[in-house]
């Protein structure tokens, strides 16, 4: 893995002597009770201000702080002018832009595209204090605000639309947020190194425009330096032409590719672009940059937009990734490589800064419900390397996991205990993106930096992962024994193909971290949407309930796994989505929640939603199609198999079910999935759990 500067060993600016503040300041009034006349950056959030370490705008803008900078927070600014955006006056070095903790449009819309009226992130929980595209309109305003000051956008939404993505909410290909935002850099992924260096190096009167090889970056071109080796993408996963140019014209998945034709930046530069017959070897990483089909091109051929997700995703190991660079116009979009991941030394660090740990004081009594829900919880761990192709993890954390000592995560409890009001003596999670990864990582360091696996544990757990739970379990342990602690709960998600690995985890984990229900997701059954997920098989989840079962009867516990799934993923039928209730039924699980599929942007699955191909696999004009889930009527029906015992969902399903020639499960008894009349009159709906006798189909079982 490469090595990067340490977060922490950089000379402090001048302001440190400032010291921290209480909280970084919202108004005028608070920069002057602090003694600043301007601050240095200012950061923009669509999210309201808690100064919590879970909240990316204060863990930033602590980050900073202890670099000697002062940071002023505009959080839910009024965005139908420039005005708000004046309220702490002009930056001395940047504005930085970020939607908040969650994507500003998954925030306000459902995955059937209707608009939410609540928001976790805002006071009380109300709605509609954020644009949509928070990013866009936050980087415009501040622009109209201070012309002259550089604007620098990141968080989870620039992540995500660091390239030319598909946009579910208008069902079409976007540009990068970049150009569209006029922003002059973004940060991806987890953005503490990149936001640092560049502080400093605009402090010591660097040009924004010049600063264009920190890890983690991107930004608008107009030219390749000499210097650099382009690789054109086809080169680099499916080679179908062996004198091709940069982008080119021509259709490089066609049988008969025409290979005279040049793009458009090599026809202006004259540009040589190496040419390779299999995967580039021997090639100086560091100078070499691989050019994705342009937005043009990705956006009117979907075959072209599977290859560029593909290739995207296999340079997302930051010690072998090679930059790249998209054409959008007459300009590029560049990417550099993804940052390097935090040693625990850094990520102590950053997570031991002096947050207050509660809202600002302007929100007085006002309730924010996703800081109520992580008030008592505490961050471990970064990172997954699941790979779950619908999730965002990937392409903003990264698949190294990132590791907080145990020290430090026990010295966090204890302040928690002591100076978080309310504490009751539970802590409500310890974990990340992953509940059981903590401390996980491969056995050798050299094959972790040259591997380009999408994940380490599908289509099953890589022989090289070190899957060893006993420094979790003892962490556990220590964390209960700590004075005043009374339960530690792990609420995170659990990646039951890890724990059975370590039967003494699972027996910990039943015996003292669950409160009567542990939340997992298996997100399916069927072998079909699995493997589009890269999920573990059903048997798997069957072997860890019997040892949890196992384990809570030996506790004298009664406690229950509540299942997660996904309905209308790609790759899934109606025949997978009447199996999984079939399957839903017999084991006597009535879903109150469902979760239907959302295609983010970048994630892999959202390519194969809008492409209807996979990028799993090399990808050509014949490759593997996939089944997509698109219409209303029919991602309505998945979901209503999720909820088969709901009455407003039987008339879908009778429909459904006689037109899938298994009619023979309506009707009354218990054999039969949904009854063949509705609830009024005479005919009502018992209430109360399911019959414990085991439900058998009148026809033949599926087998899985």
């Amino acid at each position: 893995m490469n090595t990067a500067k340490d977060l922490f060993s950089y000379r402090k600016n001048w302001a440190h002597r400032f010291g921290p503040a209480p909280v970084l300041p919202m108004s005028r009034k608070e920069m002057d009770e602090l003694g600043w006349d301007v601050c240095d950056v200012i950061i923009v959030t669509g999210d309201a201000y808690v100064d919590h370490p879970s909240f990316g705008m204060a863990l930033i803008g602590r980050v900073l702080e202890s670099q000697g900078f002062r940071v002023g927070i505009i959080a839910q600014p009024d965005w139908k002018s420039a005005d708000a955006f004046k309220e702490l006056g002009r930056p001395r070095l940047f504005f930085g832009i970020t939607a908040g903790n969650m994507d500003s449009m998954v925030n306000r819309y459902t995955s059937d595209r209707r608009l939410r009226h609540d928001d976790a992130y805002s006071p009380d929980g109300k709605g509609g204090l954020r644009p949509d595209r928070s990013v866009l309109v936050y980087a415009q305003r501040a622009r109209e605000a201070f012309s002259d000051v550089p604007v620098i956008i990141g968080g989870i939404e620039a992540s995500l639309r660091r390239i030319a993505h598909y946009d579910y909410w208008s069902d079409k290909v976007r540009r990068s947020c970049l150009p569209d935002s006029k922003a002059d850099m973004l940060l991806f992924g987890n953005a503490e190194r990149a936001i640092v260096e560049i502080a400093h190096r605009l402090a010591a009167n660097e040009k924004i425009k010049d600063i264009t090889n920190v890890r983690g970056t991107a930004f608008m071109t107009t030219d390749i330096a000499d210097s650099w080796t382009i690789v054109d993408s086809t080169d680099v996963d499916q080679p179908r032409c062996y004198q091709k140019q940069a982008d080119p014209h021509y259709d490089p998945y066609t049988s008969k590719p025409d290979c005279s034709q040049q793009s458009d930046s090599a026809e202006k530069s004259n540009r040589q672009v190496v040419t390779l017959h299999t995967r580039p070897r021997g090639l100086d990483r560091t100078h070499t940059v691989i050019r994705l089909p342009s937005y043009e091109k990705v956006k009117s051929d979907k075959v072209l937009y599977a290859h560029a997700s593909r290739v995207f995703h296999l340079e997302t190991n930051p010690g072998n990734a090679r930059s790249l660079v998209q054409r959008h116009g007459n300009r590029d979009v560049w990417l550099n490589p993804p940052p390097i991941p935090m040693t625990t030394e850094e990520l102590d660090h950053i997570y031991e800064l002096p947050y207050s740990r509660k809202p600002h004081p302007t929100y007085g009594d006002a309730k924010m419900p996703a800081w109520e829900m992580i008030r008592f919880s505490i961050n471990i761990m970064r990172g997954c390397f699941g790979g779950c192709t619908f999730c965002s993890i990937t392409e903003h954390e990264g698949r190294i996991i990132q590791n907080r000592s145990e020290k430090s995560i026990l010295n966090e409890i204890e302040t928690i205990r002591d100076h978080v009001p309310g504490f009751t003596g539970n802590i409500s999670d310890l974990g990340g993106p992953t509940a059981n990864m903590w401390r996980l990582k491969c056995k050798d360091p050299n094959i972790e930096s040259s591997c380009r696996r999408l994940s380490c544990v599908y289509p099953g757990i890589c022989k090289n992962l070190d899957t060893n739970h006993e420094p979790l379990i003892q962490l556990y342990r220590k964390a209960r024994k700590l004075k005043g602690i009374k339960r530690i709960f792990i609420a995170s998600g659990l990646r039951y193909d890890l724990a059975i690995r370590s039967k003494t985890y699972i027996k910990e984990l039943a015996t003292h971290h669950v409160g009567g229900y542990l939340k997992i997701a298996p997100e399916h059954i069927e072998e079909g949407p699995l493997s589009k997920m890269m999920k573990p098989g059903i048997g798997t989840y069957d072997r860890f309930k019997q040892l949890f079962d196992q384990y809570s009867r030996e506790a004298g516990k009664e406690q229950y796994l509540i299942p997660y799934f996904i309905s209308a993923h790609p790759g899934t039928t109606d025949e997978d989505m009447l199996n999984l209730a079939i399957w839903l039924k017999s084991n006597n699980f009535r879903l109150d929640q469902v979760q239907a599929f959302l295609p983010t942007p970048l994630a892999i699955a959202s390519a194969m939603y809008h492409t209807e191909r996979n990028p799993l696999k090399k990808v050509s004009r014949e490759s593997e199609k996939v089944r997509t889930v698109r219409g209303a009527r029919q991602r309505r029906l998945h979901k209503a198999f999720l909820r088969y015992h709901a009455p407003e969902n039987w008339p879908i399903l009778r429909q459904a079910l006689k037109r899938m020639g298994r009619a023979d499960l309506i009707g009354n008894g218990k054999r039969h999935l949904v009854p063949s009349w509705q609830p009024g009159g005479k005919h009502r709906i018992q209430k109360g759990p399911l019959q414990k006798k085991k439900f058998t189909p009148a026809k033949t079982r599926f087998t899985r």
